[in-house]
């Protein structure tokens, strides 16, 4: 046996490594590295998942109850939602439809890790824009960056991993400057756990103002069905209708779909949970600053923690202490909000790492 590919590999692919999600925790370590939400399952989704026991049946390839029911919410048709397998695959799924090779498709970063790999499977060139020196998207060298070869544009609010969002104001001024037929893909992975009053809505866009907008939400993070992988956009039916056309058919399960519905049956419940979840990281966050660190705003349910070139030498000091984070090589730290007895922990290990840091080190106060 060698290593060489037995088969002709696109060069591209050939390079490209896999996406590689958190660290998963053993023992009593505290998983903090994938955003996760930190509550168990309500008993009401989990009776819904029961009840959705016909293994042996396919689910409904269009998600049609789904559907109905976000388009009722959003007071749109059926047709402008489109339900994927997370967020992460209608963003796979748009950028087939409208990137091919000559294509080019503009980012932030860093953001979303998964971005590069999918654009380069769509087989177009990514343009990634550097983030701001306080971690938020500069929207206006992004403009700039489109060209005519420019077919999508993602932007990420709350960017994963800094946290920081876009506000209302700003991206009505980038959509203003965008070319009304390169699509512009809002990201708002993290929009629940949101409490500042002027970030932006994409759900306020509908694909209808605004028909080459397509705004996705997840019930992967703040309703807590990770494990589930099940997502939504909603934006203009054509798009949409493209968008489908390039997605693994059934690809959505019946179980995911019985949970979605159950968790925005018990939607009340499952917010108040967000805003505990809120709470605790403006608690880390404001903790981690009085220790010393320079924490951009985070609206997620995670903190960043800009190590840059100190990342290496620093990150292991949370492994070391029961506290499985998500470290970015030569950029810094994800730290997810997770169980109350972790935020102690969390703080005091940071406390600890934020003093080993050089003098002047940007991170650093």
């Amino acid at each position: 046996m060698t290593d060489s590919i037995p088969v002709r590999v696109r060069a591209e692919i050939a390079a490209l490594p896999a996406y590689r999600q958190g660290k998963q925790a053993a023992g009593d370590a505290f998983k903090l590295s994938s955003n996760e939400n930190p509550f168990d399952p309500l008993p009401h989704v989990v009776e819904a998942l029961r009840r959705a026991d016909a293994l042996n049946r396919y689910p409904d390839a269009t998600a049609g109850r789904l559907r109905e029911r976000l388009a009722e919410r959003f007071g749109v048709t059926a047709d402008d939602v489109h339900v994927g397998a997370g967020s992460v695959s209608v963003i796979a799924q748009l950028l087939l439809a409208v990137a091919g090779p000559g294509d080019r498709v503009v980012y932030a970063w860093r953001s979303f890790e998964a971005y590069p790999s999918l654009v380069v499977v769509a087989g177009a060139e990514p343009v990634e824009v550097p983030l701001t020196a306080d971690g938020r998207h500069d929207l206006p060298a992004m403009a700039a960056a489109i060209d005519d070869r420019t077919r999508a544009v993602i932007v990420c609010s709350p960017n994963n991993p800094t946290g920081t969002v876009v506000t209302q104001e700003e991206f009505d001024a980038f959509l203003a400057a965008v070319p009304r037929d390169v699509l512009v893909i809002l990201d708002e992975a993290y929009a629940e756990f949101v409490t500042a009053p002027d970030a932006v809505d994409g759900l306020r866009e509908l694909g209808i103002r605004s028909p080459n907008v397509v705004a996705l939400r997840t019930f992967s993070k703040a309703y807590g069905l990770a494990g589930l992988r099940i997502g939504y956009g909603v934006g203009h039916h054509r798009v949409l209708d493209a968008a489908r056309a390039t997605a693994i058919p059934l690809s959505v399960t019946a179980q995911a779909e019985e949970a979605a519905l159950a968790s925005l049956d018990a939607e009340d419940e499952l917010l108040a949970r967000v805003r505990v979840i809120a709470e605790r990281r403006d608690r880390i966050a404001a903790g981690l600053r009085e220790s010393g660190w320079v924490v951009p705003e985070a609206q997620g349910n995670f903190v960043w923690l800009g190590l840059g070139a100190e990342t290496a030498a620093l990150a292991p000091a949370f492994d070391e202490a029961g506290l499985i984070v998500r470290v970015f090589a030569g950029d810094g730290v994800r730290i997810s909000v997770g169980e109350e007895e972790s935020v102690d922990k969390v703080l005091q290990i940071a406390a600890s790492v934020v003093a080993d840091l050089p003098e002047g080190h940007s991170a650093r106060r």
